[in-house]
């Protein structure tokens, strides 16, 4: 080296463009034949391409001075240019994704909403058929329990709500019965036993009661509580309906009991005219009198046999 000159050893005198100017050329910068810069210069720039994935590099392709080397036709890729998708595992393109087909393989065609629809329609339609079975199932319950009809005769009652049934237990309670030779008689009634059919013990009945004054009175006892009970009477009558005065605890009670020839017996054959008839007064816990009497514009021609309680407004 001469003083003041130290070469192109420096990197601020590593001039890719040293070859156009007049230092630069006495330096021996030459223009670009294998990259740009000073001879030996380690700065190699390789064209767009040149290097491919997975194989050794090739040495850059060189245009003649002053030309860019060629990267292919426009709008095409270098022959030197592999995208990283056309090599080994490269990634899938959306391209083949699309074509792999929609939901199960189907070409992309969405959910079977038709089926969806038809599938629910089914289910409330079942629904609708169960409810409506349900209710007619209903309706023919209440129509059969309005059907019932009793065969009970008439009987007469108070001023009290429709029958129902007794509350815990007490229609299967055990509760009076009495024979009609067991009751207090009074006035012109006597006890017989000529006429067949009477149920009481040995078949005794009471009799004569069609005169007035005429009267049984029952006192009775063991009354579990107070409220609503159903008093029966057995008897007989072969005459047109009659009808008695009935006494609960010493107060009439709201109507006559009735005493309807329901047996249709003819012709004084009382031994075919036995029946029963039931009236439904309130009575008190522990004892209580019933009274059976012939009042004036009563009709009194019955011989009677027995009478019984029972809890509640019942029939039978």
């Amino acid at each position: 080296m001469t003083p003041g000159n130290n070469g192109a050893s420096t990197p601020e005198d590593d001039d890719p463009f040293g070859y156009l100017y007049a230092d630069g050329q006495a330096n021996g910068a030459q223009p670009p034949s294998g990259g740009y810069g000073y001879p030996n210069s380690v700065n190699r720039v390789r064209a767009v391409g040149t290097r491919q994935y997975g194989q050794p590099p090739q040495s850059a392709q060189t245009a003649p001075y002053g030309q860019v080397p060629q990267q292919g036709t426009y709008s095409q890729p270098n022959a030197h240019y592999a995208a990283p998708e056309t090599l080994p595992g490269g990634a899938t393109t959306a391209q083949q994704q699309m074509h792999s087909g929609g939901v199960g393989g189907r070409g992309g065609r969405g959910p079977n909403h038709k089926g969806l629809l038809i599938g629910a329609i089914a289910v409330v339609a079942a629904v609708v058929v169960g409810i409506g079975v349900a209710m007619l199932g209903g309706d023919k319950d209440k129509d059969d329990a309005s059907d019932e009809v009793g065969t009970n005769p008439t009987q007469s009652q108070d001023s009290k709500p429709s029958p129902s049934a007794s509350k815990d237990g007490e229609s299967a309670a055990e509760l009076p019965t009495i024979d009609a030779k067991a009751l207090r008689l009074g006035g012109a009634a006597t006890l017989a036993q000529d006429v067949e059919g009477a149920q009481s013990d040995g078949g005794i009945y009471v009799g004569n009661l069609n005169q007035v004054g005429s009267s049984v009175t029952w006192t009775v006892n063991g009354v579990p509580k107070d409220g609503a009970y159903t008093v029966f009477a057995r008897y007989s009558t072969a005459d047109e309906d009659q009808e008695m005065t009935l006494t609960v605890n010493g107060k009439p009670f709201g109507n006559k009991l009735n005493l309807g020839n329901f047996t249709h017996a003819k012709d004084g054959d009382f031994a075919k005219g036995w029946t029963k008839t039931y009236a439904w007064p309130t009575l008190n816990k522990g004892t209580n009198t019933i009274s059976l009497s012939c009042q004036d514009g009563d009709k009194c021609n019955v011989l009677l046999d027995q009478l019984w309680l029972k809890a509640g407004q019942v029939k039978d």
